[in-house]
């Protein structure tokens, strides 16, 4: 590495080789939607879907045969201000409810055949307060985006990604008045619950951390390592590297989608092969992912986390395959198809 390397070139330089998507595979899967006994159309998103999962996967017959759910916990030195109505210690009992499979996330992983795999970010030594100082090191910071990108193995054909962190999200409000400007009120909701007070701190910490690394916040990268946590940096490695595999991604709430706009703040053309999975009440989700040109596939008033949001979308995009691929042809069910003139 030479005095003037940054860890983040090589991410940068990844980036910029990202795969398109695949124009072939969305031309088988048209060509057969077309010849499907329905109206053109007349499934809306459910058959966009499709394509999307076919342009992204590669492949003219997408499949569904693993999805996963990935989540990625981290503490945040920042907890210690107050922001939060629980201590640093529910993110290690939330593991272990993970495990035991006690979580609503394991309920709908269960209900609709999806994956489960959680990964415990250094949980014993949290992230530096970010009212204070950088969260993280760069180089840190660039080992646990490809810890994230690691992460993605197996055979997975999607990826949900989902987090756990008490404070995550006064530090994913941070990364959007930090990226995208405004006050910070406008980007700090609830999160846990807290109350008038611990809103008032949490809004403060905002205000405070993106004062303090203002001049460093035109690189993205730079911005979520002093801004982020491990969870974001990983998410944001799990996104790219999903990229790179061929493998469509389903984005959760709130704190998912702040490490999708780190990669969208770099190149806007890094989420094409991301779904948003639903809208969540938290704070500002919806301008987020408005900024981020992603339509929601649910809205559900959910604020949980966990990945629970993508992964009840799974259950949509499972429905719009077995449509596409189960459905006869209009040639298979002597049906006869749109008339001519």
């Amino acid at each position: 590495m030479t005095a003037t390397a940054s860890p983040f070139d090589s991410i940068r330089d990844l980036i910029a080789l990202i795969p398109p998507a695949s124009e072939a595979a969305l031309a088988a899967v048209s060509a057969r939607e077309i010849q499907l006994t329905k109206p053109q159309g007349s499934l809306g998103r459910l058959e966009e879907i499709v394509a999307f999962l076919a342009t992204w996967q590669g492949k003219a017959q997408p499949s569904l045969d693993r999805p996963l759910v990935a989540i990625f916990a981290g503490n945040h030195g920042v907890a210690a201000k107050g922001v939060s109505a629980f201590p640093a210690s529910v993110t290690r009992a939330m593991m272990e409810n993970f495990s035991v499979g006690g979580a609503a996330i394991n309920q709908i992983c269960a209900a609709y055949g999806v994956g489960l795999k959680v990964f415990d970010l250094a949980l014993e030594i949290p992230t530096k307060d970010i009212t204070e100082a950088p969260a993280m090191e760069a180089a840190a910071a660039a080992a646990t985006f490809a810890f994230g990108m690691e992460a993605v193995a197996g055979g997975v054909d999607l990826l949900c990604v989902g987090e756990m962190g008490i404070a995550n999200t006064t530090v994913a409000a941070a990364i959007y008045h930090g990226l995208y400007g405004g006050a910070a009120e406008d980007w700090v909701g609830r999160g846990t619950g807290v109350d008038e007070a611990g809103l008032k701190r949490k809004i403060a910490a905002v205000e405070a951390a993106v004062a303090l690394h203002r001049p460093f916040l035109h690189d993205p990268l730079e911005l979520m390592r002093r801004l982020g946590g491990r969870e974001i940096a990983a998410m944001a490695g799990a996104i790219v590297a999903a990229r790179m595999q061929n493998i469509p991604v389903v984005l959760d709430g709130y704190v998912s989608c702040a490490a999708a706009a780190i990669l969208h703040a770099i190149d806007p053309g890094a989420l094409d092969h991301c779904l948003a999975g639903h809208v969540s009440a938290e704070g500002a989700h919806a301008e987020v992912l408005r900024r981020l040109g992603k339509k929601p596939l649910l809205d559900l008033d959910l604020r949980l986390g966990e990945g629970s949001g993508a992964a009840l979308a799974v259950g949509v995009l499972k429905a719009a395959l077995a449509c596409h691929t189960g459905m006869a042809t209009f040639e298979q069910a002597k049906v006869a198809g749109k008339a001519e003139g």
